[in-house]
């Protein structure tokens, strides 16, 4: 014999799968963020549960909540715990209470998605894609924004301390280069494959529907400088000027060198320009902006002119490139962040390859 359900929290508790029909026993459909080690008292992870889930758009409008009851015997508290939380929230105008049925989601609005977005660093062209990315969300999120700085020891905290509190998690996966995969594949493999966002760069070994707007340094840069090789052509010599402590994808020079080679170009890649002598008939590829300072110091101290006898490649546009004259391969970083947040918004679980190109200017 079907036992009946004693109430609606019930009914619904048995429509997900939570309730065995054959018995009186049953596990809440609402799953808290609770951890009883943490020393934020009971009572307040439980408030902070429920506003983030109703922010999240977990808990919906109307939606009934387990009974002090019910919390108290799936989470080993106290009923006065449960019942201090319920009235805070209820006095924070979160839920409501109908005497003899329980405690209800009271919604004012329709929650906007929660976003945290997580950068490898935080520059000039990190800025662009951040404000671009808001822009094209509009008022149907909030976003959060974190650094991880290359360590994902760091990128594991955050994650930590904020997983399954945001509907999406916007990661931009460059960490240092000598780092064991595993490190931080395993903490990007604990975020559901819907909620995770890959910016910037791919990571093949997660699931194809995974969400991702990327670089391909590698390719975009060899097929860069093939699409320039009419203006290349009068340059033997290439030099790529790559810092090994800027954390820049080892892919960039994989590039590079596959265009060299395959175009007979005697090449080379430098750590810094400092210490560069000048030789005609060469053709710079140049990764940092103090070093396209130096590189293009040196040649107005020269006898060579800039784009016939030496050449410059900058690697990201700026206005001061653009000012001085000077060619650029760059990414489109606008592009890169209003595409994330359209795809986001239309749950399209997609890769998109963002858009590299070469801005022709009088150095090359």
């Amino acid at each position: 014999m079907i036992a009946k359900l004693s109430s609606p929290f019930q009914a619904r508790r048995q429509a997900y799968g939570f309730v065995d029909a054959n018995c009186n026993s049953s596990v809440p459909v609402y799953k808290l963020q609770f951890n009883p080690k943490d020393k934020t008292p009971k009572y307040k992870q439980i408030v902070q549960s429920v506003i983030t889930d109703i922010e999240r758009g977990v808990l919906k409008n109307n939606e009934q909540l387990p009974s002090i009851s019910e919390l108290s015997v799936e989470y080993y508290l106290a009923r006065d715990t449960v019942e201090k939380a319920y009235r805070e929230l209820r006095e924070q105008g979160y839920i409501t209470s109908v005497q003899g049925k329980g405690y209800y989601v009271q919604a004012s609005a329709a929650p906007k998605l929660k976003i945290l977005l997580i950068f490898n660093k935080l520059s000039s062209y990190k800025k662009i894609i951040y404000y671009s990315f808001l822009k094209a969300l509009g008022d149907k999120a909030t976003v959060d924004l974190q650094i991880h700085h290359y360590s994902a020891y760091h990128f594991r905290e955050i994650i930590e301390k904020n997983l399954g509190k945001y509907n999406y998690y916007v990661v931009m996966p460059h960490f240092t280069q000598d780092l064991d995969k595993a490190n931080y594949m395993q903490v990007l493999e604990s975020i559901p494959t819907n909620e995770l966002i890959l910016l910037d760069k791919d990571v093949s070994e997660l699931p194809s529907s995974t969400l991702s707007v990327y670089q391909n340094f590698d390719k975009d840069i060899c097929e860069a400088l093939e699409n320039a090789q009419d203006l290349l052509a009068k340059y033997s010599r290439m030099v790529l000027i790559l810092p090994s402590d800027g954390n820049y994808p080892a892919e960039i020079a994989h590039g590079f060198r596959s265009f060299c080679v395959n175009y007979g170009k005697e090449f080379c890649i430098k750590e810094n320009a400092i210490n560069e002598h000048l030789q005609a008939g060469t053709a710079y590829v140049v990764i940092e902006e103090t070093d396209l300072s130096e590189v293009v110091k040196k040649v107005r101290q020269s006898n060579y002119e800039l784009g016939h006898e030496i050449g410059i490649i900058s690697f990201n546009e700026t206005t001061l490139k653009e000012l001085l004259n000077i060619t650029v391969i760059t990414t489109d970083f606008e592009a890169m962040g209003y595409t994330a947040a359209s795809l986001l918004l239309d749950n399209k679980h997609i890769k998109v390859k963002n858009p590299f190109y070469m801005i022709r200017r009088g150095s090359l």
